[in-house]
């Protein structure tokens, strides 16, 4: 079973994509955590509810991987944590950078804010420089940590899903 990573900034198209790509490779994806968690949250959340969260998204992961065929699409990953910690916290918890750091995926898809920004109250960067500030910080990242990754990119939905099927067919060596 091999995990691809759909990482970014918020408003850049991971969901969608992550559903895009299950329909074509006739698999399942995991949705993001911190949204059905956030939504349930009876209050302002907290530095810690991101540990939570944190947790909560690699349990999915492996729930969602038992009904997987052959490959599973993560809908963010600890990287989506870690940098939602520090820009907001200016810290994150050890126990985030650690797993962090000490998680593989085959391949990351790296998703690009060039895509008109949808509103929503769980999201808190509308500004274009902001989010385009958010996506370098993820590929430096990406770069930091050694990880096979690949920028998908462009307003088309159905460009930026072929880019994705390309990489991902590359690693499954179709």
């Amino acid at each position: 079973m091999l995990k691809i990573a759909v990482t970014g900034p918020e408003s850049s198209g991971k969901s969608t994509l992550c559903a895009a790509l299950a329909a074509h490779y006739r698999t399942s994806w995991v949705p993001e955590y911190a949204r059905y968690f956030l939504t349930r949250l009876p209050r302002e959340y907290e530095q810690a509810d991101l540990l939570t969260i944190a947790r909560r998204q690699m349990e999915w992961e492996r729930r969602y991987a038992r009904k997987a065929k052959e490959v599973l699409f993560c809908d963010t990953e600890l990287l989506v944590t870690k940098i939602w910690s520090e820009v907001k916290y200016g810290r994150v918890d050890p126990w985030i950078a650690a797993v962090y750091q000490r998680r593989k995926y085959p391949l990351f898809l790296l998703c690009a804010p060039d895509i008109p920004w949808t509103d929503d109250p769980l999201r808190e960067h509308p500004n274009a420089a902001d989010r385009a500030a958010l996506y370098l910080r993820y590929r430096d990242e990406l770069v930091v940590k050694g990880a096979n990754f690949v920028e998908i990119s462009g307003a088309d939905q159905e460009g930026r899903l072929k880019q994705a099927i390309e990489a991902v067919d590359w690693i499954l060596g179709y």
